[in-house]
């Protein structure tokens, strides 16, 4: 049959229409795979090809609050293989295993695995000079990347605080664990290409993602108070060998800690030496125990506060003992202390006066301001494995727990609630959550991302009460059982503890928890310090005898370091038969060599410079140091 012309001409045109149609829709599809998903999928044909070396970020530094590292990192190299890249495994191998102190056959075992990229467990965090010596062996496939480690460059200090890190440097415990994901910062990598035979592809370069380091931690301690603190309680220890310590410094007016420090302690770069209940356990926030005689704070405050007591006027006779709801209270004193004011009993530490003090207020009263300083629950603070303490159920505290609860028997607190509760009761009555983390920092830009700043709970007391109690606390350091913590020059207040240690609901013979809670100046204070000693050796277990010296020391150098001035109107100190008398510095300068040595009859001098007149002396004028102690003067012509 004949087609004819026009449907031939039909046909072809609609076949050329349609090749036309099928060459766009593939020139429409080329355009769209090659400018709209090219890039898509370049990246991944590179993905295929590409092999990571991940880089560590720096992880933050801790520092104090005046800028002093306390945990750094240290550069550590850490080797990996390219196994497909490897040509001769067994040269390789040997080579690597003489280096990395392993066998050759696990080393084998990397070098001939069938993962792209492989760690070697052995070449991890190594030495600069181990890495060094690989990278001068030039072997095929075998990769340093750069790793970092923590570094604790003052050892023990601080040690409970900071916690540590662990191999991945993440953090294990203490600040470390607490601020991990704002201290680890993102990882980076450096990213080379191999084909599918992993032999690596030199025409391509390699891609480097820098990593994002973590952000510094700036600490309210302040070394220079952590110094102190750490070196009285390696005395402490090496005199004493106690079966623990703890000590705890805060800023009474902010919440801030100054310093905290126990012991046993350990290094944090060396935890696995040392036993999990070591480095587990921060004691001053961990711990609860019966807190003994530094609780009649909470006591006091209260009976002030509520107009129960009147301290200068009002009299209590001790006769060594009470009997309460059949139960014999005893003094620690044996016979009592006879007639006292109410501020002898605060100064005599007497416990049947503040079994008075419990009955006056009634049990509904006394747990409402022990609640109201914060016991029975956590302060807050931002450090991990916090305690609340243990109060007694309000509906079984009879005559008995009221009166022990008086005295701080029968109830557990921890350490970081009594400073807490102090500082309260002495900066005019405002409760502060205690903190250690003062801010997260930059440490490209040094801009702060992060600020903690104080924060008051609450007021318990009035400031006139408050005022009373640091009076009280003064007299109890100059006149009574806290003389051994007097400072002479600043005006240091405080009380003493001794709490007897139970175990399976028994109290334990001659063993004591001795503590005492000091505070200055008195008139305007700016540092708590409290420490406790488990039960000390070879001395007298009372708080006064070996807490109070150990706090009566950090206080006077810290306030030195913190710049405070000495005070000239503290209370008078009752002499005992072995203190030495104090003698106040004469205003010398300008006086002649002659004019001294007719009334330096009980100082010695150290002179210096050449002249005949004092033109500068140290210490000034005004300033009591002990009989016999040495001046400085210097002289001039």
């Amino acid at each position: 049959m004949r087609v004819s012309n026009v449907t031939v001409r039909r046909r072809l045109a609609i076949a050329l229409f349609v090749g036309i149609l099928i060459f766009l829709i593939i020139d429409i599809r080329l355009g769209y795979v090659q400018f709209a998903l090219g890039d898509m999928l370049t990246d991944r044909a590179k993905g295929s090809w590409s092999r990571n070396i991940p880089f560590e970020p720096e992880r933050g530094e801790i520092i104090d609050r005046n800028g002093v590292a306390l945990a750094t990192n240290m550069s550590a190299p850490t080797v990996w293989v390219v196994p497909r890249q490897i040509k001769e495994p067994e040269a390789t191998a040997e080579k690597l295993a003489a280096v990395l102190d392993m066998s050759k056959e696990k080393a084998l075992k990397y070098v001939t695995t069938g993962e792209m990229i492989v760690r070697i467990k052995e070449g991890r965090k190594i030495s600069h000079e181990k890495a060094k010596e690989i990278r001068a062996l030039g072997l095929e496939g075998v990769f340093i990347g750069e790793d970092s480690k923590r570094h604790y460059p003052f050892g023990s200090y601080l040690s409970h605080v900071l916690g540590f890190a662990g191999i991945d440097n993440q953090g294990l415990m203490g600040l470390e664990k607490y601020y991990d994901k704002e201290l680890s910062g993102e990882k980076g990598s450096v990213k080379f290409y191999a084909n599918a035979k992993g032999e690596r592809m030199n025409d391509m370069a390699d891609d480097y993602q820098a990593p994002v380091d973590g952000l510094d931690l700036k600490l309210t301690v302040d070394s220079k108070i952590q110094t102190i603190m750490e070196r009285e309680l390696d005395i402490a220890e090496a005199t004493y060998k106690p079966d623990g310590i703890i000590s705890i410094a805060m800023n009474p007016n902010t919440g801030e800690i100054l310093a905290m420090s126990s012991r046993p302690s350990f290094d944090p770069a060396n935890f696995r030496n040392v036993a999990p209940e070591v480095y587990n356990r921060n004691l001053p926030v961990w711990s609860s125990y019966e807190p003994g005689s530094t609780f009649k704070i909470i006591t006091l405050a209260a009976a002030l506060e509520e107009g129960k007591v009147n301290l200068a006027s009002e009299h209590f006779h001790d006769h060594g003992a009470v009997e309460v709801g059949g139960a014999r209270l005893r003094c620690w004193k044996k016979g009592g202390h006879g007639d006292q004011t109410y501020l002898e009993v605060v100064q005599n530490s007497c416990n049947p006066g503040f079994v008075e003090l419990g009955q006056r207020l009634g049990k509904d009263t006394l747990f409402k301001y022990i609640k109201g300083f914060g016991f029975g629950e956590k302060t807050g603070i931002d450090l991990q494995g916090e305690a609340k303490g243990i109060l007694f159920n309000l509906n079984r505290v009879g005559p008995v727990e009221l009166a022990t609860t008086a005295f701080g028997q029968g109830v557990a607190v921890t350490p970081i609630q009594q400073v807490a509760a102090v500082a309260a009761a002495v900066n005019g009555g405002t409760l502060y959550t205690p903190f250690i983390a003062k801010e997260l920092i930059d440490p490209v830009t040094k801009q702060v991302v992060m600020k903690n700043t104080p924060i008051a709970k609450r007021r318990i007391i009035s400031e006139d009460t408050s005022k009373q109690i640091r009076n009280a606390l003064e007299s109890v350091v100059a006149q009574g059982t806290g003389g051994n913590a007097f400072v002479e020059g600043y005006r240091v207040g405080g009380k003493t503890g001794t709490a007897q240690k139970a175990k399976d609901g028994r109290y334990l013979e001659n063993n004591f928890i001795v503590s005492f809670i000091g505070f200055a100046p008195a008139d305007d204070p700016q540092i708590v310090v409290y420490t406790a000693v488990d039960n000390p050796k070879g001395t007298v277990q009372f708080g006064g005898v070996v807490a109070a010296p150990i706090v009566g020391k950090i206080i006077e150098d810290s306030l030195r370091a913190l710049k405070v001035e000495p005070r000239k109107n503290q209370i008078a100190k009752k002499m005992k038969w072995n203190d030495v008398p104090m003698v106040e510095v004469p205003e010398v300068i300008g006086l002649s060599k002659k004019e001294l040595s007719e009334m330096m009859v009980n100082l010695k001098i150290d002179s210096s410079g050449e002249g005949d007149t004092v033109v500068r002396q140290s210490p000034q004028a005004g300033v009591k140091i002990k009989e016999g102690s040495t001046i400085r003067l210097y002289f001039s012509k």
